[in-house]
């Protein structure tokens, strides 16, 4: 399944149709059980993609932190978790950033779509005060093997040009 973007004006935006019909046997994990969205403005940093020299420069405050709180970086506080717009891709494998095929530089990070809405590692910091405690329902997606489906951008470019990475553990 290719994902495709449309790009149109929120104000050509009409009433919200009703879902289509699915036809036939979909298999568990491939369309995502109806939900409700409540989205939260997160501020977020590069996990797996942070640079090397950053990286090394940072190393000892990460190890610190660690030590005093049990929080690895990259599990609790660098990305986070689920289905979100914008910030940073929550990589299972090495990152793959793609290039703009117009301009050749490298796109920004639109959507992410993952399997799950966050691990037993990531509810620990990255659930919202109001809602640790609660039950939690994930959408039944399973998108390869507990994967996730990226969308990129290129703002700089016409028609803002979209490319897809797919990645799972």
């Amino acid at each position: 399944m290719v994902p495709e973007v449309r790009w149109r004006e929120a104000a050509a935006v009409g009433a919200v149709r009703e879902a289509p019909a699915v036809g036939g046997e979909i298999p568990y994990g491939k369309i995502p059980k109806p939900c409700v969205v409540h989205p939260e403005v997160v501020e977020e940093y590069p996990s797996w993609d942070l640079p090397d020299e950053l990286w090394d420069l940072l190393e000892p405050r990460f190890e610190q932190l660690e030590a005093e709180t049990g929080w690895d970086y990259q599990s609790h506080l660098a990305t986070a978790p689920g289905t979100k717009l914008g910030g940073y891709p929550g990589w299972c494998q090495d990152p793959q950033w793609p290039d703009c095929s117009g301009c050749g530089q490298r796109m920004d990070h639109l959507l992410s779509v993952e399997s799950w809405e966050a691990d037993a590692a990531s509810r620990l910091t990255w659930t919202p005060v109001e809602d640790r405690g609660v039950r939690y329902e994930g959408a039944d997606l399973m998108l390869g093997d507990a994967g996730g489906l990226y969308l990129f951008e290129c703002r700089r470019c016409p028609g803002r040009p979209v490319k897809d990475r797919f990645d799972c553990s």
